[in-house]
């Protein structure tokens, strides 16, 4: 009781005090409350105290995430500057960061230092790294200009966000830079904060630094820029997309002139001083002139990211890239574009070339890299059309059929989806060959139900496919995405005996002393991803298709051509992917928007420039023959006993344990006169019957177009 009485005396107690403490602070504080005008300006000041608090807890957070930056080794974090060059050594261009050797500033040119700091800071050598007059003065401009005319930060600034941030334009990014700009004022003098100001800053041209600009554009090392190239060159800093003389020489000299205005008025150089760079100003180095495979380069340069080379920065790096096939390439596209882009009502194109066993020789990503530097070859996802049938095929080869095993064309339906063929008609039991020479599509659709969609998901990924694929029952006939560097990958497994070839466009790099870093031309064989039985049976159906089949057009004169045509639905994508013993390629055509194309099939266009650009590749190279295909002629004829098997569904196909031949009815030499017959009587107006069929994974009542082939 004693215990309890003393817990409940000493709470009473406490209260108590508390309760007299605080009236006692209450009649003490009366004495500073204010009455009267006076009221005002001592509540905005309380509240200016209590925010600016808050804001100063803020900014001190966001400190705290820019500091952290400075952590690191900045001085040496470097992008890679790579020079590209072909396997002949012509240099076909640069990416990363073109960058010389770092600027000596006591050779810097005077006038140069004093255009750059007229134009971008006339302060810099009084302010503390942010210049609050400046920011003023931006702001009082934009404000009376109803828009952003002008930008406030200081030259500190900008070193801090070249070395340390990236371009995005949020308020976050604004606090850290002013930030770090007071960092490195504490801890560099104005002179190094300079320095490497003139070495970092991008000037346009994928030029890095004065130094790097200086070469880019006047052709010459930066101690000797004359007063009118310092000033194109120091109007370069706030926007150099906008006044790259080598994009547009009139607006660099027009900005040329406002640098040499501001050098006047900041007091630097008298009006007569400029008078001589404004009646001739610089001429810069034309380099429009100058047809780059930018689209190659820029895939090239990603390859060379994922290698994360640390020993050099400084990269020289010899591609698999020919010039003159690129060129052909480039220039065939862009000519049936030209001639026949409003007849087919198609705007890009993208063709990949290379080795069976891997090397790039030539990749157009579009029309124009100036235009859209998107790269339809490698990052474009297009629906492949009856290319794709062919992977459905050599999983089938895999599982035992050959080309002379035979299927029932006929109607099959898969819950409610129900392809059908081109002609809108059967054409019963027909072989392997047969099937996909005609390119039939209920045959495919029919092959998977059987050997598993699964399956040739897997093997086509095998096969060097790298695009996502839907398991659903249109899969086979070609309807999910894949890009022409994939297809072309995928297809070079037949021209190679059966091996994967992953897709390279480098044979060496060389670090920035001539070192030997790396050696892609001594690597052997990819991975065995198709047997040899399977490659020589669908080489042997693929190269009756430019003969008797879809790809006439593409067929080449000197050398046995096999390969696959394409037309997706509603004629959006029109293809061929072909090969010989010496290259593989894919042509892909059609619209960025996905518009339909007027009736383009694969045989047209795309196996005429596929023709077109092989033609030339294989000018003086010596024949290379397609496995398990005789150069001399299609595959002989070999009469073999038929082992006929009855399926689940109790439809009986052949289906040979040993490879064999599918039985030719006619020669070669006749066949080539049918066709011309054929093509003769042909009337290249007629109407395209197209089969209309709902998509599996469509809600109902959706309907897919499913172009058959011509």
């Amino acid at each position: 009781m004693e215990i309890d009485s003393a817990i409940d005396n000493g709470v009473f107690a406490f209260f108590n005090w508390l309760s007299t403490s605080y009236a006692d602070f209450s009649v003490f504080m009366r004495r500073f409350r204010v009455h009267g005008w006076q009221k005002l300006p001592v509540e905005l000041g309380n509240e200016a105290f209590t925010w600016g608090t808050v804001g100063m807890v803020l900014m001190l957070a966001l400190a705290q995430s820019a500091f952290s930056e400075t952590s690191k080794d900045w001085r040496n974090q470097e992008e890679y500057s790579v020079t590209f060059v072909d396997k002949t050594g012509k240099v076909l261009g640069r990416r990363g960061i073109f960058q010389n050797k770092p600027i000596e500033l006591e050779r810097l040119p005077d006038h140069l230092v004093k255009a750059t700091l007229a134009t971008e800071d006339r302060r810099f050598f009084s302010h503390f790294g942010v210049d609050i007059l400046g920011i003023a003065r931006a702001f009082a401009t934009n404000v009376k200009a109803g828009g952003v005319v002008e930008g406030g930060s200081s030259i500190t600034q900008q070193v801090a966000k070249n070395i340390f941030l990236s371009n995005e334009r949020t308020l976050t990014r604004k606090v850290k830079e002013a930030f770090l700009a007071l960092w490195l004022e504490t801890n560099l003098t104005k002179q190094e904060i300079l320095e490497l100001y003139f070495n970092r800053a991008y000037l346009g041209g994928g030029a890095f630094g004065i130094p790097a600009a200086s070469e880019f554009y006047f052709n010459k090392d930066y101690a000797d820029l004359t007063l009118a190239e310092s000033a194109m060159l120091a109007g370069l800093f706030k926007a150099p997309a906008n006044y790259a003389p080598h994009i547009n020489l009139p607006a660099a000299r027009e900005r040329a002139n406002e640098v040499l205005t501001n050098m006047v008025q900041a007091g630097f150089l008298s009006e007569a001083q400029t008078l001589p760079a404004r009646q001739k100003p610089a001429n810069a180095v034309n380099r429009k002139r100058e047809k780059r495979p930018d689209y190659f380069l820029d895939w090239a340069y990603e390859q060379v990211l994922a290698l994360n080379i640390q020993q050099d920065r400084v990269l020289n790096v010899v591609t698999s890239l020919d010039a003159d096939i690129q060129r052909k390439a480039e220039n065939t596209i862009n000519n049936y574009l030209v001639e026949n882009g409003d007849i087919y009502n198609i705007t890009q194109g993208a063709a990949v070339i290379m080795t069976p066993n891997g090397f790039i020789r030539a990749m157009v990503g579009g029309r124009d890299y100036g235009q859209s530097q998107f790269n339809r070859s490698v990052d474009a996802l297009r629906s492949p059309g009856s290319t794709f049938k062919a992977f459905v095929y050599a999983t089938a080869m895999e599982k035992g059929y050959r080309p002379n095993s035979t299927m029932s064309d006929s109607p099959i339906c898969i819950r409610g989806w129900c392809p059908k063929n081109y002609t809108r008609s059967y054409s019963g039991s027909v072989s392997m060959t047969t099937a996909l020479v005609k390119s039939i599509n209920t045959i495919p659709v029919k092959l998977a139900q059987r050997i598993g969609r699964s399956h040739i998901i897997e093997k086509t990924i095998a096969m060097g496919v790298t695009s996502p694929l839907r398991n659903n029952p249109s899969l086979p006939i070609g309807t999910s995405e894949i890009s022409v560097l994939d297809m072309t990958s995928g297809y070079s497994v037949f021209a190679n005996g059966g091996y994967q070839a992953k897709p390279k466009a480098i044979l060496r790099i060389y670090d920035s002393k001539g070192t030997l870093l790396l050696d892609n031309g001594a690597k052997g064989k990819g991975e065995r991803v198709l047997s040899e039985k399977a490659v020589a049976s669908m080489n042997e159906i693929l190269t009756q298709v430019p003969e008797w089949g879809t790809g006439r057009r593409a067929k080449l004169d000197d050398r046995i051509t096999a390969g696959k045509t394409g037309t997706t639905q509603s004629y959006r994508d029109a293809w061929f992917v072909g090969y010989t013993g010496n290259y593989v390629g894919a042509i892909w055509y059609g619209n960025d928007n996905y518009a339909p194309s007027n009736r383009l099939t694969g045989g047209r266009l795309p196996a005429m420039t596929w023709k077109d650009i092989m033609s030339f590749a294989h000018q003086g190279v010596d024949k290379k023959p397609i496995p398990f295909v005789k150069e001399e002629g299609l595959p002989e004829q070999e009469q073999t006993p038929t082992l006929l098997v009855e399926l689940s569904d109790g439809e009986k196909i052949s289906a040979n344990p040993t490879q064999s031949k599918d039985i030719r009815t006619l020669s070669v030499k006749s066949t080539k006169v049918l066709n011309k017959i054929s093509d003769l009587l042909k009337d290249r107006s007629k109407s395209v019957t197209t089969a209309f069929a709902p998509l599996d994974d469509a809600p109902k009542g959706n309907i897919e177009i499913i172009a058959g082939e011509y």
